[in-house]
């Protein structure tokens, strides 16, 4: 498969009469944008606002994230199974929005939801303090459940970057990117002498707000399968979880996998790159060997002579994450793990719920618990009572001047698991 994504690089994003893209600004009819995020039976209200890099401007609780894309040339079109159908994506032309983003918000509907600060403190953590925002903010009718909720706010989220994304359909790209990859044998064929590498696409399926999709399907409910590394840059992959907001997967971040970018751009160079297979995160002990013993016999069969291997959470996933090395390095393929850690706020607790001496080459994101203050801002979008009671916060997290005391793990994106994020190590 082969796909050209241009990029329009948007520097600033404003209010204005039409919404489209000139001189680098996204102008956004804020009455539009509403109406057609709430266009759902189930939502009381929607409330549209701006958030741009360096404002002192806080959003909390953040659910999603997803970037603006429209589908130009070529089968299918972008969130396939939910904004469009579910032909095949990743080829053609695809144009993208860089630098604006949608982040969805609202009334609380797990208590791993997130927290983005545009300045600050905060604003170092997170990729998405460096995007210019267009924040939905969505209200449900009273009676809906839990789950509907997060339903309800996530296709809005969709409905409004898929309205956006129109504006960029016949805009001229500042930078432009072909992806490919071909066919097993050609593939295998074109670099024989280079290593061949699959990426283990580990998602996020453990239920009650804790899914993943792909062509619209819960991945829950799938075994391992193939997937051409193109197709994410489609938006084939759907975050659907409310899952710690530090390594959760927005939807953003499937459609810029920094992995998946990593591993092209070695592709020819010093590897191989094959393809992905994607695989779940369940919760009982044969869902975990069903779906880790397919993944090493796809990964097998593809003829690699190693593996990337990326997980989304963590302790309970933890044990897939393991499995999935272990079972893979029994037939002689070398992986790689990228992962985070929960080690404590003084980081002397044991990092992973499971552990492999088999798992020798390892990549973290950094350590969730963390613990900083993220000072007041001057607007906050959303509800700050939140910061008491999402995963990484405790009662009294905020304080009466509006900072807030937490874990990194209440910052969206923060320890980021494909690696989207600013921490790194350093040398003693």
């Amino acid at each position: 498969m082969r796909l050209e994504v241009g990029s329009i690089l948007i520097k600033d994003v404003q209010f204005g009469d039409k919404t489209e893209v000139k001189n680098g600004v996204l102008y956004v009819n804020k009455d539009e944008i509403a109406k057609i995020a709430g266009d759902d039976d189930r939502i009381k209200s929607v409330e549209v606002y701006l958030a741009r890099p360096g404002e002192s401007v806080r959003i909390l609780p953040v659910k999603d994230v997803v970037e603006p894309r429209v589908k130009v040339d070529g089968p299918g079109g972008i969130f396939p199974g939910f904004m469009s159908n579910v032909d095949q994506v990743g080829s053609g032309t695809t144009h993208v929005l860089k630098g604006a983003a949608v982040v969805t918000t609202g009334k609380i509907v797990g208590f791993q939801e997130g927290i983005i600060d545009m300045k600050g403190v905060g604003a170092e953590y997170t990729p998405f303090s460096k995007t210019n925002n267009v924040v939905v903010k969505v209200e449900p009718i009273d009676s809906i459940k839990q789950h509907e909720h997060e339903v309800v706010v996530r296709m809005a989220g969709l409905r409004a970057s898929n309205y956006l994304g129109l504006a960029g359909k016949n805009v001229k790209p500042d930078e432009v990117k072909v992806y490919e990859t071909k066919p097993l044998l050609e593939q295998v064929n074109q670099y024989p002498n280079l290593p061949k590498v699959v990426y283990v696409y580990m998602l996020q399926t453990q239920g009650l707000l804790h899914n993943t999709f792909y062509y619209g399907v819960d991945v829950r409910q799938i075994v391992p399968t193939f997937m051409y590394p193109t197709e994410v840059f489609d938006g084939a992959i759907i975050s659907g979880n409310c899952v710690s907001a530090c390594d959760k997967n927005p939807t953003y971040i499937h459609c810029n996998s920094p992995v998946i970018e990593d591993l092209y751009a070695e592709h020819g160079k010093t590897i191989n790159f094959l393809g992905c297979v994607i695989t779940n995160e369940n919760v009982t002990l044969m869902d975990k060997e069903r779906s880790s013993n397919m993944t090493a016999k796809l990964v097998g069969f593809l003829g690699a002579d190693a593996a990337i291997i990326s997980e989304e959470g963590f302790g309970n996933p933890d044990a897939d994450l393991v499995m999935n090395c272990n079972k893979i390095e029994g037939q002689g393929i070398k992986t790689v793990l990228i992962t985070d850690e929960y080690a404590g706020q003084d980081g002397a607790s044991q990092s992973l719920a499971d552990s492999t001496p088999l798992g020798n080459a390892c990549v973290t994101a950094g350590n969730a618990n963390e613990v900083v203050t993220l000072p007041p801002m001057d607007t906050v979008i959303g509800y700050p009572e939140t910061a008491n009671v999402i995963a990484g916060g405790w009662e009294g997290s905020l304080h009466a001047d509006g900072s807030i005391t937490a874990e990194i793990q209440v910052i969206t994106s923060a320890t980021n698991e494909l690696g989207f994020g600013y921490l790194t190590a350093k040398g003693l």
